[in-house]
This record gives C-alpha cells, structure tokens and sequence, in this order.
C-alpha cells in the first residue's frame, strides 16, 4: 500500500463481513492536507443540492410535468434523504475519501469498488461537460456572438488551475459559490412571496396559488407524463454525495458530516419544492420553455430592473461551482483506484500543495470533450451529457445502499462496530430507496431521447470488464483484496 494510505490516526478492531478480525480507521490521513472547515464543508453540502439540474433542466421538465413537478422533486428528494443517511452512517463507521468505492470494495468486493470508483468519476467528468455547457448558454444571454465552445474552454482551463492550487482555495471557492446560489434563491423566494401577496411588478395580476391548478390541472399531461421527468429531476440532484468525498480532508469528520447531511431535508424543502412552488404560483406554467431557465424567465415576467440579469449570474454560479466541485472529486477518485492497484500508480502521488494534481488534469482533459460537443451540436450536449451522468449517478447511488445494507447486517451478527451516526430505521429505507432507482432506470429505458445513456454505460461497463480482465492478469491480489485498512493491519 502506498505511503499516503498507511497513516492512520486511531483504529476500531471488529470484524470485517466475511467475518475476519479488521480493523476500521476513524480518520485516515490519505496525505491529504485537512484544509476544509465546517464553515466550508456546510455549505459544500449546502450547495451540492442546488445545481444546473434546478436552475436550467426545470425548464423542460415544466414543460413536460406542469406544477407536478413540484411532486416529482418532493418525492425524490425524500429518497435522496435515505441514500444520505445510509451514506452518513457508513462515513461515521470509517470516513475515507474515494467513500463510496471504498464501501463497495469492502461489503461487495473488489470488482465492485472498481467499478464504482471509475463510474462516479465518469459521472463527474460527464457532469463537469454538462455544466460548462449550461455555463455557456448562460454567457450568451450577454454576449449571444460568443460561441458556446468557447465560453466553455475558458472555464475550464479557469477552474482547473484554481484546483491545483491547494484544497483551501477549491473549498473557499466552493463556498462563495454555494453563498451565491443559496442567498439569490432565498431571495427569489421572498420577491415570488411579495409578488403573490402585494401584487406588484408586471406578473401581479396574473400571480396567484391558483396556478397550480388552473391551466389544465395539477397534472396537466397526466402522472405518466410527471414521472417520466423522474430522471431529469435525478440529474438534478446528483453532487449531494459529493460530502462524502470531502470525508479525508474534513478537520472534523465525526461533527461536520452528520451536521451537514441532516439539514439536507429543510434544504431540499427550501430550495427545490419552496421555490419551484413559489415560481410556478408567479407565472403559469404554460409560459416556460426547454433550453431556458424558469428563474430568468420568471424574473423577467416579473419585470424588476436587472432582474433577469441577476438571476442569470447566479445560474451561471450555479453550473460553475458544480464543475468545480467536478474536477475535485474526479481527483480524488482517481487516486482512489490508484492507492488499490485499480489506476495507474502515478494518480497515486500528490502535489507540494497536497492536491491530486496528475489526476485532476486527466479529468479535465476527459472534461474537454464537453467543449468539443459545444461546437459540434451545442443545440443537444446538454440533453446527452444529462442523461449519462444521470445513469452513472444512479449506480453510485445504488451502490451506497447495498454497502448500506450488507454494513447493518455486520452490524448486526456483531462482526462489525455501530456507527456513531445510524440510518433511522436501519436498512429498511435503504430498500425502499433501491427499488426507487431501478424504477427510474426502467422510465430512463422507455424513454426513446434518454435510453442512449443505457447503450453508454453498457458500452462503459464492457470496457471496465475488459480493464478488470487485464488487471487480474497483470496482478492477481487486486481481484482478492478488500478495503485498504482491513488488509495491511488485523
């Protein structure tokens, strides 16, 4: 095992699920720099559930749903609440960074944390094209001469080298964003509110609760039609795991995870179902378009000075601060693999400032491709980028519950420690969340413009069999070896 993954600065022996003595670490070092506090690591959380899915995807799904896309999001937001509450307790009983390859290597085998740690960076860097896409589209609100692929080239090469400087900066960084993006929303919030009771602006007369209802109904293109919007409304929600990743460089794992995870509901009821409520009550849903987002369209019905103009930065904010939170966490899991023989040793070193530099510029190059989409048909890399990220998020997320599940289990037999932080109601919710998931891949199937991201994750999953192939052959120990703290110490 490499140097950066040995260091451990305490242990908790039990045994492991095959029911051998193991040994967990309450806070591995990684070598990395514990450059994010509490203050950053909130509002990373903060912020990983308000993204370009929100403020730019809505559109269509409006479109598509009407008002009961309020519901759509509701209800997936409370699957989302189980899927990190399974998260948290897993993070309290060993917090790593790499966590979810980390837990899948443990509970469901090597095959399985490969697989998982290269399908979620692939996820990021799949999602990283996606918001430098929607980054552009922003950007020609302004300057409409400006081609897409070149707005995107130039956040690119601007976000890559504020992550190579040191995880602080990517952390203060990603906190000014998600400040952005959490007081406009709120803001937006209060005018809609305004609009509503006092009836100022252009939109008063026509702003009430009534439109909810009163264009055709609450589902005004029937439920098949709102639950077909069920993976976009997914896609939108993809990042809030990304607080797990921040585990190995948190000052105080055991204190800030738990705090930031549990405020996740009062987040989600705010920021999605409050202000898609708020904004659909202001201007009737038949008035919003694919392509274009609810909150400028919204602001400038409502006709405040400079409104739209605002709304429209902080959207951009928005879709920035998600590719930034991409190329950290494509990084981290990348030298992941590399620690368990999975990637190219060489992912494995750190820079001077302690940040995953080689692996951070890969990620970036795999990023670029989203630049290239934007030249070739920057009309539809939105919607193809989406729809694979949205795909590779789901088997994170599946994975997490079955290392969930198979943990409760260890737990329970007594072959491993309770976590300090326990899913309420044990792995029962873990269940209900992975029938959830495997609901929404069959909708992603019967949908003609959305099933092409099944073909890419059948043709990805072919190619890491082939990898996994070639590293068995290369180095039998990596098809036999679990997490790294449970085979070197015990």
């Amino acid at each position: 095992m490499e140097k950066g993954a040995q260091d451990m600065t305490s242990v908790r022996v039990g045994k492991n699920h095959d029911g051998n003595e193991a040994v967990g670490s309450e806070a591995p070092e990684e070598g990395y720099e514990r450059g994010l506090g509490s203050r950053q690591v909130q509002m990373i959380a903060i912020g990983g559930a308000i993204g370009v899915g929100l403020f730019l995807g809505a559109g269509a799904n409006i479109a598509k749903a009407g008002p009961s896309l309020i519901l759509m999001y509701a209800l997936a937001g409370v699957i989302i609440f189980f899927i990190m509450r399974a998260l948290g307790e897993l993070l309290l009983y060993r917090p790593v960074s790499g966590s979810f390859a980390e837990y899948s290597r443990e509970f469901l085998g090597p095959f399985f944390g490969y697989f998982t740690g290269w399908t979620y960076w692939l996820m990021w860097v799949v999602t990283g094209m996606a918001e430098l896409t929607a980054a552009a589209i922003y950007v020609n609100y302004w300057f409409p001469q400006i081609p897409q692929w070149v707005t995107a080239l130039v956040f690119l090469v601007v976000l890559f080298a504020a992550n190579l400087i040191s995880v602080k900066l990517f952390g203060e960084i990603e906190f000014w964003f998600s400040m952005v993006k959490v007081t406009a929303l709120i803001g937006m919030i209060v005018i809609g509110l305004g609009v509503l009771t006092f009836g100022f602006s252009s939109a008063g007369d026509t702003a009430a609760v009534s439109n909810l209802w009163a264009f055709d109904g609450f589902f005004p293109k029937g439920i098949g039609s709102s639950l077909m919007t069920l993976q976009g409304v997914m896609f939108a929600y993809l990042a809030v795991e990304l607080v797990g990743v921040t585990a190995g460089e948190s000052e105080n794992p055991e204190k800030t995870l738990p705090k930031a995870i549990n405020t996740l509901p009062w987040r989600i009821a705010l920021f999605y179902v409050g202000a898609l409520t708020v904004i659909l009550c202001v201007v009737k849903w038949t008035e919003f378009a694919p392509g274009v987002s609810p909150f400028v369209a919204a602001f400038a019905k409502i006709g405040i000075p400079a409104g739209a103009g605002i709304v429209n930065f902080v959207v951009l904010t928005a879709a920035l601060s998600s590719c930034n939170s991409g190329m950290y966490s494509t990084g981290r899991m990348l030298r992941t693999l590399a620690d368990n023989g999975e990637a190219p040793r060489i992912f494995n070193r750190l820079s001077s400032t302690k940040t995953p530099a080689l692996g951070i510029t890969v990620s970036m190059l795999f990023m670029g491709i989203g630049v290239i989409l934007n030249y070739v048909v920057p009309e539809k890399a939105f919607g193809y980028v989406m729809s694979v990220a949205t795909a590779a998020g789901i088997w994170t997320w599946l994975m997490i519950l079955a290392s969930h599940i198979l943990y409760r289990r260890a737990v329970d037999a007594g072959r491993l420690p309770a976590s300090s932080f326990p899913a309420p109601g044990g792995a029962r919710f873990s269940w209900v969340a992975v029938v959830f998931l495997l609901f929404v891949t069959c909708l992603i199937a019967y949908d003609e413009d959305s099933r092409v991201c099944l073909y890419v994750m059948a043709g990805w999953a072919a190619a890491l069999a082939v990898g996994w192939t070639v590293l068995k052959a290369r180095n039998p120990e990596v098809a036999t070896r679990r997490a790294q703290e449970f085979d070197k110490v015990g």
